[in-house]
């Protein structure tokens, strides 16, 4: 088997249509796929019906967008098999509100700024017109000339984050996430797995104890941000927290902004076999 347990359509901040991104699925040989889309589980009926279209084991899942309040860093919590995905998408959508709000300010403070720009055309490029993201509106901004690019020059100067000496994008602007732990506390009261997404890539390795304390059920120990050293530790990790592993590309299309192909990190059946056996034991 081969399997993907992370990656992203345009129901977030993916570029591919959940029909293409299926059939892409299935062209690299995928067998198993969890699209986990954030803060939404809009997707998860037509995952369902084009998974079956295509023989391809489907897998819901959610990455939900999380902060570490106390070490003051991004966690990502993905959710795996939730019994329960509404009450989750609840508890995700003061966020996603503020994600589009913000989204809105951006674009007003582009048209200001003499930008060709218009709501109704940088939503165009989103699902169902409301899901915006900063792809997006670099996706609108590339589709007028401005940039040949996702990320780049352009998408430095509006959007960086900042650092020690800068002051950061124009448009830099952060929403308020909710708290990693309360985070993996919703996945499991809505029946669903709790595992950390990317620990290396985010820097986020030692939280791991803590959000076991509150439910974690494993963590995504290969990625494609993981180096060989990253993965085995994460790997020592979760023998010794009897944690499950899964692994997937993380996979974004055209809006990753680098060279990042489905498939370029799968896992095997065992991490699916253990995504189950975990499920079934916590029933």
């Amino acid at each position: 088997m081969k399997a993907d347990l992370h990656c992203h359509s345009y129901v977030s901040d993916g570029s591919l249509s959940t029909k293409q991104l299926v059939k892409l699925a299935e062209r690299v040989g995928i067998n198993a796929l969890a699209i986990s889309d954030h803060d939404t589980v809009e997707g998860f009926k037509e995952a369902a019906i084009e998974c079956e279209k295509h023989n391809i084991l489907n897998i819901p899942a959610i990455e939900i967008s999380a902060y570490d309040y106390k070490r003051d860093k991004k966690v990502h919590i993905l959710g795996y098999l939730l019994d329960r995905p509404e009450e989750l998408g609840n508890f995700c959508r003061p966020m996603v509100e503020e994600r589009i709000k913000n989204s809105k300010w951006m674009v007003s403070e582009l048209i200001k700024k003499g930008f060709p720009l218009s709501w109704d055309f940088v939503s165009g490029f989103a699902y169902k017109k409301k899901n915006v993201y900063k792809q997006h509106i670099m996706r609108a901004l590339m589709e007028i000339g401005y940039s040949s690019s996702i990320k780049g020059e352009l998408y430095n100067w509006l959007f960086s984050k900042p650092k020690e000496k800068s002051a950061g994008g124009i448009l830099y602007k952060e929403i308020n996430y909710v708290d990693a732990f309360e985070a993996v506390r919703e996945i499991k009261k809505s029946g669903g797995l709790a595992v950390l997404a990317h620990p290396a890539g985010y820097k986020n390795i030692d939280i791991i104890p803590e959000l076991i304390d509150v439910g974690l059920d494993g963590v995504e120990a290969f990625h494609p941000s993981h180096t060989k050293a990253e993965t085995n530790q994460l790997i020592m990790i979760s023998g010794k927290y009897d944690l499950i592993m899964t692994g997937g590309s993380d996979f974004h299309g055209m809006y990753e902004g680098h060279t990042s192909p489905m498939g370029l990190t799968v896992v095997g059946e065992d991490s699916v076999n253990s995504l189950f056996r975990r499920k079934e034991k916590a029933a």
